[in-house]
């Protein structure tokens, strides 16, 4: 791929970022998180028309997640070392032709690999974007751009529900769920198009030697927790999934020595122990686990109540949730103000006004006609979980990064990323089983309330990290 302008060399500073290079990035941040889970409401149709099995379904949505999660930290880590912009484009490019993949897939295991492949390239894009953000500005510009990369993830969520439900109800020229990769390729070609012209280049001051050992047990590790999380519950906890899960401390163990003797001798590990030590690094890590734990358990259970309880179509079920999404982008674009006002005491506002949301949620389902509620009915509570959300992801992003020096944003970048996916994943399987397992005792209602104060639970804490924060979040 040949580019019209000449690479930054390293240390050199970025150009820089426009508002076309802005919007551009964000693009590029919305596809891999609008795919990661457009896919749901299309697994129907795809067991249908490409005869697979239950489980094998349950790869398509495993293979991405697990790759996606895995190569987070190389993907930043190769971007500091080559340049960010370079590793976007490539990112973007490989997005886009892995998607026409998925969308002509001939059989299911195609599928699952053409996914597995699909998540690589969105670990080399996507923290090029939080990385290149980081480098390329400086105070009240760079919270205003990392509050809507926030907010970009968020409302992606929503979209990607809405969008699945209206393309495969459309069955645009008979294409059915095939549309829902296909629709990738040319909003991938765009944002290639618009990246080659206005994303500045940066990378690190002294580009790190590879951490093969390193790279390897992160991605044994996260592999080992990951893949029986996503896959297990699907296949009845098979006894291959139950001793990955147990291998998993020891492999995330003898990660940590090699990096920590590493970084002793001098070396470049993959996750310098030191980032680590940051106090604000520690901070930020620790309130993304309520947060996207909780996200996307609520994202999971809230679409099986609607759909299988509520007797909601996916197109339904989808819009249901639109009034959260324009809540939580709105709520977003106020994140900065709200942390020049209150600081650190913005995280415990969002998580008290979190927690309203749920307890109104919950409400509108017992209290109300079921299964005959009305999408009007959710929508207040719907709203205060936007606008919880709208703050919570700008904010982790905020913490996290103000700590992460600028010769290690990629890496930061990758961190953040990866401790996000990871909850995702951890979240679904942990708050799923938690209701499906509830569900043939208590009803679904009644599983569906106990989930959701489970999930207030880790809300609290949250609150509660937030109140010990400092004034100053960088």
């Amino acid at each position: 791929m040949t580019t019209t302008t000449t690479p930054s060399p390293p240390g050199a500073p970025p150009r820089p970022l426009t508002r076309l290079g802005l919007c551009t990035l964000l693009l590029g941040a919305a596809l891999p998180m609008i795919d990661f889970f457009v896919v749901n409401v299309a697994l129907p149709a795809v067991e249908s028309d490409l005869a697979a099995s239950p489980a094998t379904v349950e790869m398509v949505v495993a293979g991405y997640a697990v790759a996606y999660a895995v190569l987070l930290v190389l993907g930043g880590r190769l971007g500091d070392a080559y340049g960010r912009r370079r590793l976007f484009l490539w990112g973007v490019a490989g997005f886009g032709l892995t998607s026409l993949a998925c969308g002509l897939a001939p059989g299911a295991w195609w599928l699952v690999g053409a996914r597995a492949a699909q998540g690589a390239a969105s670990a080399l894009l996507l923290p090029q974007v939080l990385a290149t953000l980081h480098a390329s500005t400086s105070g009240e510009r760079r919270a205003r751009a990392v509050a809507l990369y926030g907010s970009v993830g968020g409302v992606s969520v929503v979209l990607g529900q809405v969008l699945g439900g209206i393309l495969v109800a459309a069955d645009l020229a008979g294409t059915g769920w095939r549309a829902v990769f296909l629709v990738n390729v040319p909003v991938a070609a765009a944002a290639l198009g618009c990246a080659l012209r206005s994303v500045p280049d940066s990378r690190a001051e002294r580009p790190a030697r590879g951490d093969l050992a390193g790279t390897a047990l992160l991605a044994a590790a996260l592999t080992a927790v990951l893949l029986p999380l996503t896959e297990g519950r699907a296949a009845r906890w098979p006894v291959w999934s139950v001793l990955l899960l147990c291998a998993s401390p020891l492999l995330a163990a003898a990660f940590w020595r090699v990096e920590r003797r590493g970084e002793a001798s001098g070396g470049a590990p993959l996750l310098p122990p030191s980032l680590l030590g940051a106090p604000g690094v520690r901070r930020g890590l620790l309130l993304g686990v309520p947060v996207f734990t909780g996200f996307a358990g609520w994202m999971f259970v809230g679409a099986v109540a609607l759909q299988e309880g509520l007797g909601y179509g996916s197109l339904r079920a989808g819009l249901t949730l639109v009034p959260m999404g324009v809540a939580q982008f709105g709520a977003s674009v106020l994140a900065p103000r709200a942390v020049r006002r209150l600081g650190g005491r913005a995280v415990a506002l969002a998580a008290a006004v979190h927690v309203a949301g749920l307890a109104t949620v919950t409400a509108a389902f017992l209290l109300g006609s079921w299964p005959g509620l009305s999408p009007l009915a959710l929508a207040p509570g719907l709203v205060l979980c936007g606008a919880a959300q709208g703050l919570e992801l700008p904010l982790y992003y905020r913490v996290v990064l103000a700590a992460v020096p600028a010769r290690l944003a990629g890496t930061g970048s990758g961190l953040a990323a990866t401790l996000q996916q990871s909850c995702l994943a951890v979240g679904v399987a942990a708050l799923g089983s938690l209701f499906l397992s509830l569900t043939p005792a208590l009803g679904m209602r009644d599983a569906l309330a106990v989930t959701l104060a489970v999930q207030s639970a880790g809300l609290l804490w949250l609150g509660a990290l937030g109140l010990r924060l400092p004034r100053a979040l960088g």
